[in-house]
């Protein structure tokens, strides 16, 4: 959830990348062009966000952004079984890259961002009910985006143990046949980072 003066809404708004105005705990964080009011990752609280509207000399937008990741494949049938498991995890957005050099990536987004001006000039535009309305939205969206996270996690141990087994038995088919194939595999961590 991030609240920015919109003035700079141009060169940053496919960040991820969580910055605040200023300083955190004594150590500068900086951005170019970017101005964060306030960053959060965890269900937004309406005092804070009403004392970070308060800093706000031009205008302010509420900002969900949801999930995006973005992932090298070194195989197009890898970058498939990826996408198959992003769309059913409920990442509708995701889509496939093949560069001109064979480069295949992999997208993995959504569409269940939320942008929101709240003040211009620093005037606050909209009510306080307004803004507890707003909150809720963006704390739900917050808690849906990690539910689909852990979601793809869980789809994609299933897809890839589905695959080593079905690899498997390809591999030894090949070999009673006197053929020998090797099979590169994605690894996850053992927890989900959210």
């Amino acid at each position: 959830l991030h609240v920015r003066s919109r003035r700079q809404r141009q060169m940053c708004i496919r960040d991820s990348i969580i910055l605040l105005d200023g300083s955190i705990n004594g150590f500068e964080v900086q951005k170019q062009n970017c101005q964060w009011l306030l960053v959060t990752h965890r269900p937004c609280v309406k005092d804070d966000l009403m004392v970070a509207l308060n800093k706000a000399n031009g205008d302010a937008v509420l900002k969900f952004e949801p999930l995006v990741l973005h992932v090298q494949c070194r195989q197009l049938q890898d970058a498939q079984i990826l996408h198959s498991v992003a769309v059913e995890s409920g990442f509708r957005n995701s889509g496939i890259t093949v560069g001109k050099r064979g480069k295949t990536m992999l997208a993995v987004r959504s569409t269940h961002g939320l942008e929101v001006p709240l003040s211009h000039m620093g005037k606050l535009m909209v009510t306080e009910e307004y803004i507890d309305f707003l909150l809720k939205i963006a704390n739900q969206k917050m808690e849906e985006n990690k539910g689909r996270i852990e979601r793809f996690y869980n789809c994609l141990q299933h897809a890839l143990e589905r695959e080593t087994d079905s690899h498997r038995k390809e591999k030894i088919n090949k070999k009673s046949n006197s053929y020998s194939v090797s099979y590169t595999h994605l690894t996850l961590p053992t927890t989900p980072y959210v």
